[in-house]
Order: C-alpha cells, then structure tokens, then sequence
C-alpha cells in the first residue's frame, strides 16, 4: 500500500458534488412528503385531498432545489476550511493499494 496525502480539494468542484448529493436526498424527501402529503389530505375529503396535492408537488419542485443550493454552499465552505487546515497541519492520509 502507498500512502499519498490530499492537500488540497477543488473549492467548486466539493460543490458540485455536495450539490448533486444533496439535490437527489432532496428528490427523496420531496417524494415522501409528496405521498405523506396526498395520503393525509385524502383522509380530509374532496378539498384536502387537491390541498395535499398541491402542497406534494409543491416539496417534489422545491426541496431538490432547495437542499441542492444549500448543498453547493455547504461544499464551498467545507472546501475551503478545509484547504486552510491542511495548511496548518498537513494534508489528509490515505492508503491507495
């Protein structure tokens, strides 16, 4: 095994990735309170039910977006203070076979 350290990590390129993660983690939970949202508001009757319609496909648009923006600042923060430890202390090990 070969011990290289990483140094360094791409500021936009952490945050694309975060981005990209964290938009489909979105999706996910958009989707299940799409279908938490349709199911409670069919117990409702006629007005819940186009209410929770609403409001699903509302979380399904929204929440990718959403943890996908928060998830691309995230990465450029993390990025960078990273970048300014390892500067400090020396890079990440990692063990390449």
């Amino acid at each position: 095994m070969t011990t290289q350290y990483i140094n360094k990590v791409g500021v936009f390129s952490l945050g694309k990735i975060l981005g990209a993660v964290y938009g489909i983690l979105g999706l996910i939970i958009g989707a299940m309170m799409s279908l938490f949202s349709i199911a409670m508001g069919s117990m409702m009757g006629e007005m819940g039910f186009a209410s929770g319609l609403m409001f699903g496909v509302g979380s399904i648009i929204t929440l990718p977006i959403f943890y996908g923006i928060m998830g691309f600042i995230s990465g450029l923060i993390i990025a960078v203070v990273f970048n300014v430890i390892t500067g400090f202390i020396g890079g990440l090990e990692v063990d390449i076979e």
